[in-house]
């Protein structure tokens, strides 16, 4: 069976400096501690700005051996609204906008942001500390708009490294839809993202599919099942927020073992960001699943 890896989806959310980190512990202290006590966890930085690579360095210096990332991809990249000065400021004047002052993203940014997200990870990737880039896309990206295949060349650039795409709209699942989909995963070698999420109506509720399409890696995102606050909610905690059961954790530590049977490594990631949600139910499905193996 393969190792299973549970984290959550950032070390610097403000609600686990509020509610999970010791009072007072100084900012350059958290990821050292929370890497005391999980073996992965998700940059969500890198969503909103490309780091240096001091930075990145020093990420490695603070966790131990064996500990690794998931770099979640810059937001212009996962085809979500990004502003001009998100982008490194050498490259603002270039880019093509929206009349609302959006980025257009074409193949040149697609490729230059590409290659220097490559660069700016370069320390995680000589310590062997890098365990895949995540796509998390716009629920704007919907078949009939769009299609898979423009990810292509951007799964390529990125290549050898696992690429794990997390899609946010039904219509990617639907019944003539879903063989489509997943083969496309394995045709490109991206990483199938799982979710558990609440169900309801919205477009951006997934079921909980569960695929290994790169036998290196499977991946499964835990959103909460707090419906009403996805629906309404107007913050991450709103609509995020969900205090994990026992019963439910152990659904979801079924869900990573089963996985654990056809991939080499498998990452069970909360992103149930309200207070210390994220990390209170990571922290418990360690405990159940350390239960599990032993039993």
């Amino acid at each position: 069976m393969g190792r299973i890896v549970v984290g959550t989806s950032s070390w610097a959310d403000p609600g686990f400096v509020a509610e999970w980190y010791p009072d007072g512990l100084p900012a350059r202290d958290r990821l050292g501690f929370y890497a005391q006590r999980f073996e992965g966890v998700e940059v969500n930085s890198t969503w909103y700005a490309l780091p240096g690579q001091r930075a990145v360095a020093r990420w490695v210096d603070q966790t131990p051996e064996g500990f690794t990332f998931d770099w979640k991809l810059h937001r212009a990249l996962s085809r979500h609204a990004a502003q001009v000065d998100a982008l490194p400021a050498d490259l603002r004047a270039a880019v093509d906008t929206t009349p609302k002052g959006r980025v257009r993203l074409d193949a040149v940014l697609e490729a230059e942001l590409a290659r220097r997200t490559l660069e700016a990870a370069a320390p995680l990737v000589e310590a062997g500390r890098l365990s895949s880039f995540l796509l998390q896309l716009s629920p704007a990206f919907a078949p009939g708009k769009h299609a898979l295949d423009e990810l292509d060349d951007l799964v390529a650039a990125l290549a050898p490294h696992p690429v794990a795409v997390e899609l946010r709209h039904r219509g990617w699942l639907g019944r003539d839809e879903r063989e489509r989909t997943l083969g496309w995963y394995e045709e490109r070698g991206a990483v199938w993202v799982g979710v558990d999420a609440p169900q309801g109506k919205p477009a951006t509720l997934l079921p909980p599919l569960d695929a290994v399409t790169d036998a290196r890696l499977a991946y499964v995102r835990a959103h909460g099942r707090n419906l009403e606050g996805w629906v309404h909610g107007r913050s991450v905690a709103e609509r995020f927020g969900h205090r994990y059961a026992d019963d439910e954790l152990r659904e979801l530590v079924g869900r990573a073992q089963a996985l654990s049977q056809e991939a080499q490594e498998v990452r069970l990631v909360f992103n149930n960001n309200r207070g210390s949600d994220a990390p209170v139910a990571a922290e418990r499905a360690r405990e159940l699943l350390g239960q599990a193996v032993a039993a």
